[in-house]
């Protein structure tokens, strides 16, 4: 029996982030949404904790919430860029918030729950993109505890993980410098 998978392999290979700002509309449908939701949870999940949860930032949302990202940068002592910056950073179709949200297991550690979620956020990335989409795993102050406990209603002990972008591509970027693996790698 064949287990190899090459059209996957290929995408692996070849699979690009498409920064926010060459993202266009229309978003995926909720449905199809959804759906890449279903795909991105399909992570390890050591325990079956499912410990992490999704926020959607529509637009309507993320309209609301620029100029308050703006502000809180600024109150933070950011520059006139710094803060233009933060304002363009909802400025996707739509934006995933992957939460931590760690789940009280005396047998599995907060640290590898946290991972858990990670992979949830790589997931939704590829997911997206394997459907056709433009979309990119990013952070920066909307993520801050500060921030997202206010504004994206997390939870005491809950944490965003990464947000990520998706929208209809633009060109495809070209491809970054990869790392030299063979001078990261040790076999014992």
């Amino acid at each position: 029996m064949q287990h190899t998978d090459p059209a996957t392999l290929s995408f692996m290979r070849n699979r690009r982030s498409h920064p926010p700002k060459l993202l266009t509309g229309p978003p995926p449908s909720r449905e199809v949404l959804m759906d890449l939701l279903e795909l991105a949870a399909r992570v390890p999940d050591h325990g079956k904790l499912e410990p992490w949860r999704f926020v959607v930032l529509e637009r309507e949302t993320l309209d609301r919430l620029a100029p308050v990202l703006a502000d809180f940068v600024a109150a933070q002592g950011g520059d006139e860029a710094t803060v233009e910056k933060a304002r363009s950073a909802f400025a996707s179709p739509v934006i995933v918030a992957v939460v931590s949200s760690p789940v009280e297991s005396a047998k599995i550690p907060d640290w590898e729950q946290f991972l858990s979620s990670g992979a949830v956020c790589l997931e939704l990335l590829n997911a997206s993109l394997a459907a056709g989409f433009g979309a990119a795993w990013l952070t920066g102050p909307a993520a801050q505890p500060e921030f997202a406990t206010s504004h994206l209603g997390l939870a005491e002990g809950e944490r965003v993980v990464g947000l990520v972008h998706i929208g209809q591509r633009g060109a495809t970027p070209p491809d970054r410098p990869r790392p030299d693996v063979a001078a990261k790698t040790v076999f014992l």
